[in-house]
């Protein structure tokens, strides 16, 4: 398929045994011979060698860079690191990059896609559902600082995205349910029919759904490609408070798709203050998250304090206004400068 509109048109290929043609599929759009593969030490042992065969095979020279799995090396410090590499082994203007990785990987690949050399093509392999329904899509790409998520980065699509579902077998549990916190939140700002089809869900048949998911978001994105007008921040449902959670602990307590099912509680109890959202809609998008095993209540020991602490820093914040994202009924959502910190503090009391 492909995604549109005022950003660039880029093909997400959706489907089994993508990964063989990899090399086929970036020599129908890409002409330098030179690449770098970034991934990180879980997927590397998993994948590296099927997609360095198919892309040696059509005719590509790859330079492979790993590195530590995990939110931890989406810094600037890693970035650099990975440029240098990539400097060392005579890589230029005229090379691209693949990402292979979830979400971390697509958004560190992506952003050194867009500072070396001042910009070169990334084509993403995202290796998980969060990141082949969210992160791939879209163009955003960035590193955490001490202060917060994504503080630096920059928009940059990617020339290729290839979703090969087949990998998401060998997924943990946790990793491929925290998947479904942004197809929720897809539904819930943007398709209330996709939410009920969500009770039912053929797990063995995701590539329609997966589809949908890219429809959606490309949708969005093309009507604010650089998140200027509020189109686009209607993708941050959950976020405000998620990222909050997330940086709370350390990025070590939850996983970024959990963080953001907390989140979509939290701002489901904001939307029933100042959006009308209705109790039993909000009891029922806590249902689906928890149909998923997504958590739903903060641990009793969780520091919330540090939550607090954490929210002013989030991108959403605009020159002290609160921008927060509520949602009126399933299947609608729009930004908010009603939403105090006092009803985000309650929200999370009742987390």
């Amino acid at each position: 398929m492909e995604t549109h509109g005022a950003a660039p048109s880029y093909p997400a290929l959706v489907g089994s045994g993508l990964i063989a043609s990899t090399g086929e599929e970036v020599a129908k759009r890409l002409r330098s011979s030179r690449c770098a593969v970034i991934s990180d030490t879980n997927i590397a042992p998993l994948l590296a060698d099927r997609v360095k065969q198919s892309l040696t095979s059509s005719g590509f020279q790859p330079t492979f860079i790993t590195i530590p799995a995990g939110e931890k090396s989406k810094t600037l410090g890693q970035a650099g690191a990975i440029c240098d590499q990539m400097i060392t082994t005579r890589l230029n203007r005229q090379s691209f990059i693949v990402g292979l990785g979830g979400g971390v990987i697509g958004d560190i690949s992506g952003f050194v896609a867009a500072i070396f050399h001042r910009g070169i093509p990334h084509v993403q392999i995202p290796t998980t559902l969060l990141a082949m329904v969210d992160s791939s899509i879209g163009g955003k790409t960035g590193v955490n600082t001490g202060a917060g998520k994504n503080l630096i980065g920059a928009v940059h699509h990617p020339s290729l995205v290839i979703d090969d579902v087949d990998v998401l077998k060998t997924l943990p549990r946790r990793e491929f349910n925290q998947g479904f916190a942004e197809i929720i939140k897809h539904a819930i700002i943007a398709d209330a029919e996709m939410f009920d089809a969500l009770k039912n869900v053929d797990l063995e048949n995701l590539a329609p759904l997966i589809r949908r998911n890219i429809e959606i978001k490309s949708n969005i994105v093309a009507k604010d490609e650089r998140d200027r007008i509020g189109a686009r921040a209607i993708l941050n449902f959950g976020h405000t408070v998620g990222h909050a959670i997330e940086r709370a602990g350390d990025y070590r307590e939850f996983l970024h798709g959990e963080a953001v099912s907390l989140g979509i509680v939290a701002a489901c109890d904001v939307s029933m203050k100042r959006a009308g959202l209705r109790r039993d809609q909000r009891d029922a998008i806590v249902d689906l998250l928890q149909k998923f095993e997504l958590p739903t209540q903060l641990p009793p020991n969780f520091p919330r304090e540090n939550i607090f602490e954490a929210l002013p820093f989030d991108k959403k914040f605009e020159d002290g206004e609160v921008r927060f994202v509520v949602t009126p009924r399933i299947g609608s959502a729009h930004l908010s400068s009603d939403a105090t910190m006092e009803d985000m503090r309650e929200a999370v009391d009742q987390l």
